[in-house]
Formats: C-alpha cells, structure tokens, sequence
C-alpha cells in the first residue's frame, strides 16, 4: 500500500464521537479518542518514516503535509549525527561540511559556555595522571596501566570542578531547553553522568576511572568547536578558504575524529576489559564489590550510546558512498 493510501486508510478509519446525555463521558470519550488517533497517526508515520529510510519510499514522492509532519518527527528523534552533520534529506545521506547555523543567541551563550568551562576540567584531568608512566604502560602487557598511572593529586578538585559545570548545563537546558538540538538526551546524559561520578568520589581505587572517562570531554570540545569556528558550514577540504581558517577547520576536524576513535571506539570498551580484569582478580574490597554493578551498568550505558552514534555516522558515510558510486554508474 503507497503512503498516502495508508494515510487515506487512517483519516477514514479514525473513531467517531457518540453523543451520550452526560458531559462528562463526551469528554472523556472524546479525549480518549484523540488520544487514540494521536497514536494510529504515530504508528503510520513511525513506519512510513522506516521506509524511507530503507529506500522503499522517495521523500519526494509525498505530499507537503505529510513532508512537514516526517520533519517534526525527525526533529524529536534527531541523531547525533544529524546534529553536526549535513543530511540529505531526500536520500539520507551524508553532505560535505558541517550544518550552517542562523543566529541564535541561547545556542551560542550555551556553546561558548561548554567551550570555556571544559577546558579547566580537560587540564585538571590531565594533571591527575603520571603520564612519563602512562606512556611507558602503553607498551607493558602487565597490570592494568590506568590503575598505575593514576596520581589523583588534584582529584578533589577536579570532582567539583566536574561536578558543579554538569550540574549547571543540566539546569541551563532544563530551564532553556532551545539552547540544544535534543535537550532531553542531554537531561539523560548528565543525570546518569552525575550518578556515575558518587561513585569514585566514595571509592577511592575507582577514582582512575573519572579520569578516563572524563576523556571524552576533549572530543564533546572538538564536537563544539565544529559548529562554532565553522558556522558558514564549509568542507573542511575545500580548497578555495582562506589559509588561517582552512588550517582552523582543518585541525578541528582532524582532531574530532581521532579523539572520537581513540576515546568512544576504543577507551570507552576497555573500560569494560578493565572491570572484568578486577573482578577475576578477586582482591574488590567490600564497597568495590557493591559499587562494581553499579559503574558497569551505567558505563555500559554510555558505551551503548557511542556505539550507537558511531553507527549512525558509518551508515550515513556508506549511504553517501553508494549514492556517489551509483552516481558515477549512471554518467558513463
């Protein structure tokens, strides 16, 4: 059945009102009804949505209507890739460039906020670490080297210095919700993230791994920066920009996808190894052994959300390298 007959099917099937001698039952009737219709309309356009993106519909095939309902959809469950990237909305396919931004100032004030207040909790994550012993761990096959290279000089600090900016950017986006693309993953993302952090504020031997995990700052900084530095949406290889703001765009880009690998793709996962590693040792204390569920269901949270975004990203660069092969096919 073609999309709009499914749309047809469903205008024509929507439950009617009967009239009753109490008011109380026509609204309660009528409310029900609404919601009813409310959710056979989510139901259609949820699986009209799913074949457009398997390819079996065309987006331009459909109707202005029903264009402008699958774009308010996409806008309440818009990925994280459809946030910092250019999606072809017909095709679903990554564009070169970064999305280009209008002026909005309870965005900016928010981006410029996460890009001042992340840097002291970068440095202050980078001053806890021994890293003439880090770098020596990299090539060592004995312990776990996070435990080793960990000092936790400055741990204090950096626990509320951490803790006092996720408790204000949850705040802020409660309160202005417009300020982010998709405020309730963000609400999400911090409450789970503050929970994370109670526990190696109470258990000390845990405490490396705020250190780790608090990595992914610099990325979430280089994620920002994209948008920031670059709100006329250019490839970042383009050839024709200016030398200063070509090397600008470039390196930002460079370094979002390697702390991207190297920090969601590969030190986020081990993480997991790293629990396994010191439960099979047997030597957890008390309070490690009730805090160790804990961190591996929430850590195993976050790894289910970078391995998700990291998805989306794969199969958007794919669709885009099918659609330029299928282009090129049809010019020769």
């Amino acid at each position: 059945m073609a999309p709009m007959d499914e749309l047809t099917d469903y205008s024509q099937s929507a439950p009617t009102i009967t009239s009753t001698s109490s008011g109380t039952q026509r609204q309660d009737s009528n409310h029900n009804n609404t919601k009813s219709s409310k959710k056979q309309r989510n139901i259609i356009m949820n699986s009209l949505r799913k074949r457009v993106n398997a390819g079996k519909v065309s987006y331009s095939s459909m109707d202005e209507q029903t264009k402008q309902e699958m774009r308010i959809m996409r806008r309440k469950n818009r990925h994280l890739v459809e946030q910092h990237y250019k999606i072809d909305q017909e095709n679903h396919v990554l564009l070169p460039g970064v999305p280009t931004y209008d002026e909005d100032l309870a965005r900016d004030f928010h981006d410029f906020f996460n890009l001042i207040c992340l840097v002291p909790i970068i440095a202050l994550n980078v001053l806890n670490w021994d890293w003439d012993k880090l770098f020596q761990s990299i090539h060592s096959k004995e312990g776990i080297p996070f435990i080793h290279c960990w000092t936790g000089e400055y741990f204090y600090l950096f626990f509320y210095v951490t803790l006092a900016y996720f408790i204000v950017d949850l705040v802020w986006v409660t309160v202005i919700p417009r300020a982010v693309k998709s405020p309730s993953t963000i609400i999400q993302h911090h409450i789970a993230t503050i929970l994370y952090l109670i526990i190696p504020f109470h258990v000390q031997s845990f405490r490396f791994l705020m250190g780790v995990c608090m990595s992914v700052e610099m990325n979430t900084w280089f994620l920002i920066a994209r948008r920031v530095f670059n709100k006329q949406g250019f490839p970042p290889w383009t050839i024709d920009l200016p030398y200063l703001f070509s090397v600008r765009v470039k390196l930002i880009s460079i370094c979002f996808y390697i702390t991207w690998i190297s920090i969601r793709c590969v030190l986020y996962p081990y993480v997991l190894v790293v629990f396994y590693k010191m439960v099979q040792s047997g030597n957890l204390r008390e309070n490690e052994r009730m805090f160790m569920p804990v961190g591996t269901c929430l850590h195993s949270v976050f790894c289910v959300l970078n391995v998700r975004w990291t998805i989306d990203l794969i199969n958007s660069k794919i669709r885009q390298w099918k659609t330029k092969t299928n282009d090129i096919a049809s010019g020769l």
